[in-house]
Parts: C-alpha cells; sequence; structure tokens
C-alpha cells in the first residue's frame, strides 16, 4: 500500500526471516526498494542460533545502526569485541572493520540502518512541525 505520502509493506514476523527471506544474503530482509526509501537503507535480520557474518565489511560512505531486539551475541569493530542483546544499540561509522556472531542459544534479532555518514542536517528538535490540528480516528 502506498500514498503521496508514505509506502507500506508487510515484512512478515522476525522469526521468518531464515526461511522467506528473497534477498541475497539468508534472514536479511532489505526495505529501501520494497519502500522507495530515498534517504537510507534498512534491514530486518535473524541470525540463528550459533550463526555468524562469515566476513568482516566496512564502508565507503555510510555509518550503520544496528538495534538489537532480540537474542544475545557478539559484535566486533575494528578488533574489539563485545556482548549485544536485546535493547543494544551500536553505531559503527563507515571505516569500521565489522562482523558479527551469535554466540547465544537463540535467534539474535536486530535492524540495520544505513545513511551517509555526517548527512544529518536537521532531527526531531529542529525539523519536526508539531501541527494545530485535532488528531482524529475513525472506527
Amino acid at each position: 500500500m502506498s500514498g503521496t505520502n508514505f509506502s507500506v509493506v508487510e515484512a512478515g514476523s522476525f522469526s521468518s526471516l531464515l526461511s522467506m527471506s528473497k534477498d541475497p544474503i539468508p534472514g536479511k530482509n532489505f526495505l529501501k526498494e520494497k519502500l522507495g526509501l530515498t534517504g537510507m537503507e534498512v534491514s530486518l535480520n535473524q541470525l540463528p542460533e550459533g550463526g555468524t557474518v562469515p566476513f568482516y565489511h566496512k564502508h565507503r560512505e555510510n555509518e550503520e545502526l544496528y538495534l538489537f531486539i532480540g537474542g544475545r551475541g557478539q559484535f566486533q569493530v575494528d578488533g574489539q569485541i563485545f556482548e549485544v542483546r536485546e535493547g543494544t544499540a551500536v553505531r559503527v561509522g563507515p571505516e569500521g572493520v565489522r562482523t558479527l556472531r551469535n554466540n547465544g542459544n537463540k535467534d539474535l534479532y536486530f535492524i540495520v540502518i544505513q545513511v551517509q555518514a555526517g548527512s544529518l542536517q536537521q532531527w526531531v528538535e529542529t525539523d519536526g512541525v508539531i501541527l494545530e490540528k485535532p488528531v482524529t480516528w475513525s472506527e
């Protein structure tokens, strides 16, 4: 579904990403094309128990924000290893060499948001506009 100022996709449950994902990486569902995103890339991710990202990577221009929403694992950036779990947020700059693994006893679920580093010129306090319009909902 979409309108002039919005688009909606049903991405499915996180627990079905491994079996339902048609993206090139199992367990990863990229949303840029599906939602027509113009300023970021977002992916929904499921990494099974014992799973690992089998390569290091970095970016030319984009920073990444990893939001962990279930399970636990370990993240590695520039050789530093730290624990991640539900509620952990990790920002990695473009040059940060990164990888992660699931060393927990259930699937690891996370969202990755990728955007050009240094591109944010406004945010909620400087970009948001509260409208003088009452909120209504149809039944």
